[in-house]
């Protein structure tokens, strides 16, 4: 692929064709979504996936309601072991029964690959299994013939992230032929886009209607965009919507260690359940877990609130150790900008930074990715007209 951009390009053209008006505080986007775009007028399929280490974040279109979101689990087995559901008399929930044969091996994606014992890969690259994620996505969305693919990855290091970006490329893009529980699927991926995790969320944010005065344009003020993921905590800073590549980085801490302190609490916890990361992003009230082999569930509200308030510090003290000077506003996004939002806006509030959140804040990555691939698609078509 020879026109794949470049991380140093700035992503200005993700912008042309968008409305640049800015969201609100907190950026609710769930009552206001856009409508279906470039993607879906010229026919030719746009599959975002955001690779987030608790779950994959994926949609084909712009409404946060249809992203779906599949737990992260993946795990290699025999042709013969994934086939062996089929015999359930009536079709089964895909998203709890993601299953794939590809160049002659068999995978079980998801709950699926929880059930046979798979954890979420904490501390692997997202470029192992990436491609096997994509696949699932476009199988489950019934996707065929050519598609367009926009990815996301750490930014580590401008190193790191340019080899992973290349590896990505790589592996997705082309033919691909797969068997999709059960069913024979021929893809073409023709484009593949990889961006730093949480450019999507401005991308979204920028996107949406405008409310009250005083909200700031994003396209024309320094912004860092903190994506609080499980695995990282990705910190990017974002000049009149250039992106700064050298200012900007991504940090092995994040919700994983928070589990990690949650389940310390708990004899048999394990801090890579999905279980136990579902009942900790229950509302106050219903947050039990029951660990495997104990006789009762935990209330996880006795020691959560003050967990929650001490992490938050953390997070709030790393973030302020990088943020660049010239910053006025941070867009918090990801699953973890939403649980310690309340936190993290006080705590940016006494630093005299305006903070805002993107809503839906796990969403908004694999929404505003979404965007990106509308407007390259849109932009290239110009460019041949």
């Amino acid at each position: 692929m020879t026109d794949q951009p470049s991380a140093a390009t700035p992503m200005n053209a993700a912008a042309i064709p968008m409305n640049r008006v800015s969201a609100s505080t907190p950026l609710n986007a769930a009552n206001n979504v856009p409508k279906p775009g470039i993607g879906m007028v010229t026919g030719k399929a746009i599959l975002s996936v955001d690779l987030g280490r608790t779950s994959t974040k994926t949609c084909v279109s712009r409404e946060p309601n249809n992203v779906m979101f599949v737990p992260a689990n993946v795990k290699q087995m025999t042709m013969e072991q994934v086939r062996g559901g089929v015999f359930e008399a009536r079709a089964t929930d895909p998203l709890m029964d993601l299953w794939l044969e590809y160049q002659g091996n068999g995978y079980a994606v998801g709950q699926l690959a929880a059930d046979f014992g798979a954890n979420l890969g904490v501390g692997q690259s997202k470029v192992e299994d990436a491609l096997v994620k994509v696949l699932a996505c476009a199988g489950y969305f019934k996707l065929k013939d050519e598609i367009s693919v926009i990815l996301g990855l750490p930014f580590l290091s401008l190193e790191q992230f340019e080899r992973e970006k290349a590896q990505l490329i790589s592996q997705v893009t082309g033919p691909h032929v797969m068997n999709f529980r059960g069913e024979s699927v021929s893809l073409n991926i023709s484009k593949v886009w990889v961006m730093p995790e949480g450019y999507g969320s401005l991308l979204w944010c920028e996107a949406q209607p405008k409310k009250g005065p005083g909200v700031p344009d994003f396209t024309k003020v320094s912004v860092a965009i903190v994506d609080i993921g499980h695995q990282t905590i990705d910190c990017l800073m974002v000049d009149n919507f250039r992106f700064a590549r050298g200012a900007s980085k991504s940090e092995d801490f994040a919700m994983s260690k928070f589990y990690e302190i949650v389940a310390k609490e708990i004899e048999g916890a394990d801090s890579q359940s999905l279980a136990l990361i579902s009942a900790v992003n229950k509302p106050k009230g219903d947050r039990f877990y029951r660990p495997r082999g104990s006789s009762k569930p935990t209330n996880l509200d006795d020691f959560l609130p003050n967990l929650t308030e001490q992490f938050s510090r953390q997070i709030c003290d790393r973030v302020l150790a990088w943020l660049p000077e010239r910053v006025t506003d941070v867009i918090l996004t990801g699953g973890g900008g939403e649980f310690f939002w309340e936190d993290m806006q006080r705590l940016l509030k006494e630093a005299k930074i305006n903070a805002h959140l993107a809503a839906p804040s796990r969403q908004a990555n694999a929404l505003g990715q979404y965007i990106y691939g509308e407007a390259q698609i849109s932009s290239s078509r110009s460019a041949r007209a």
